[in-house]
């Protein structure tokens, strides 16, 4: 006995429709302008404090090329270039396309900032372990400067950020210590000019 096999004839599935795929959303564009809030606030200060005292450094740094004091001159444009690449990584960090004016750092409108040297302490006669001396006690009025937001009332993110960059000046008051150990101590008399510059208005 021959058993005939039905053919079955197998309609063609329809074709799975294709997934409309849609575009990823765009990133917003870093903000021209600081981030909003008290840690960009605190961040603007912090770029001011870091933008000041690479400008006086080199506002210094003129000022001994002009009495032909070279060393310290070089020694200060050092100090510049130091503090002009701890700007940078803020507004690196930051992602400003355009860094906030010293006009948003109100922090010191009418004083000096913790880590600027004030043109009063500058002599013509300076010898590169003054330099030194100078750089340090900014470097520790920076120490004291985010140290004491630490303890203070500020959000969480901004005490945290505040005692990694107390942590950065620490390390920077070691190496200038440091420092100062491989350079001579000036002598007694180290002032003394029996033909000192004459300045006239």
């Amino acid at each position: 006995m021959s058993t005939k096999k039905k053919l079955v004839r197998k309609t063609p599935r329809p074709a799975p429709k294709k997934r409309s795929v849609k575009p990823a959303p765009k990133r917003a564009a870093k903000s021209a302008t600081p981030r909003s809030g008290a840690y960009g606030d605190f961040m603007v200060q912090a770029y001011a404090m870091e933008n000041d005292a690479r400008d006086r450094y080199t506002e210094f740094a003129d000022q001994m090329e002009v009495h032909n004091n070279t060393e310290v001159a070089q020694l200060f444009r050092k100090l510049a270039r130091i503090e002009g690449l701890h700007a940078d990584k803020i507004v690196k960090e930051m992602g400003w396309r355009k860094p906030p004016s010293a006009a948003e750092a109100w922090m010191w409108r009418h004083s000096e900032a913790p880590e600027s040297v004030p043109s009063g302490e500058l002599h013509y006669l300076m010898q590169p372990y003054h330099a030194l001396e100078l750089a340090l006690q900014c470097e520790q009025r920076a120490v004291s400067f985010f140290t004491g937001i630490t303890h203070s009332t500020a959000p969480a993110d901004v005490k945290r950020l505040a005692r990694e960059m107390a942590a950065e000046e620490r390390e920077h008051v070691r190496l200038i210590r440091e420092w100062m150990k491989r350079v001579e101590q000036p002598p007694a008399g180290w002032d003394s000019d029996p033909d000192p510059p004459l300045y006239s208005e």
